[in-house]
């Protein structure tokens, strides 16, 4: 009987052990969601596709990548909102075309360019002082001729590709001194957070992937 009645208990020990831990999954999953929508309500990336991994092609993606950066930066000059900076964005989406293909002509191509501002999943990736974890994130994508050689990618808004990022950057643009510390890892607190961000965000990609 004392050992049967050891049995149960230990069973219903291990019962619950188990859904407080299937909670405590949920709730980082449900945190983990919330704290990257986050980030990328306040941020568009740059995403930029050479033509090919040919060492041609790849010079030529960084001298497009310039030429896309000086329209787009003095474009959003002054916006304050990612909302806003989509919306300038889009709508001189053919004016940035334009501009990348006059770089490709400059340079003796004749690669078509197309330019977009779509959703786009991105991997973990680091920016002088911060990082941006995993996940679905607004774009301004450029596709050079085929766009199968290797890509680059940055922030657009607010413009962290060609200095580096302040906290009082980002606070400009909408994000908090929390959404800061979270980025750019200040203490192991923010860390492990931001690495249960990426580990939810890529574990979600992959499964969506394979759906």
């Amino acid at each position: 009987m004392f050992f049967m009645g050891s049995a149960r208990f230990s069973h219903t020990v291990w019962r619950r052990a188990a859904a407080l831990f299937a909670a405590f999954l949920v709730c980082t999953a449900l945190w983990a969601e919330a704290a990257q929508a986050q980030l990328a309500d306040h941020v568009i990336r740059l995403h930029v596709l050479a033509n090919s991994d040919s060492q041609e092609d790849q010079a030529l993606k960084l001298q497009v990548r310039d030429a896309v950066l000086a329209h787009a930066d003095a474009l959003l000059a002054g916006q304050e909102q990612a909302d806003q900076a989509a919306l300038l964005l889009q709508e001189n989406l053919d004016a940035l075309a334009q501009t990348a293909r006059a770089e490709v002509l400059a340079q003796g191509y004749d690669y078509p360019v197309e330019v977009r501002l779509e959703e786009t999943w991105f991997p973990t990736r680091t920016y002088d002082t911060i990082s941006l974890p995993a996940g679905n994130y607004l774009a301004l994508r450029v596709l050079i001729g085929q766009a199968e050689g290797q890509n680059w990618w940055c922030v657009v808004f607010p413009s962290l590709c060609l200095s580096a990022v302040t906290e009082t950057s980002l606070q400009a643009a909408g994000l908090s001194h929390g959404d800061y510390a979270l980025i750019s890892e200040e203490d192991q607190a923010y860390h492990i957070r931001f690495k249960a961000v990426e580990w939810w965000q890529t574990w979600k990609h992959w499964l969506a992937q394979r759906t």
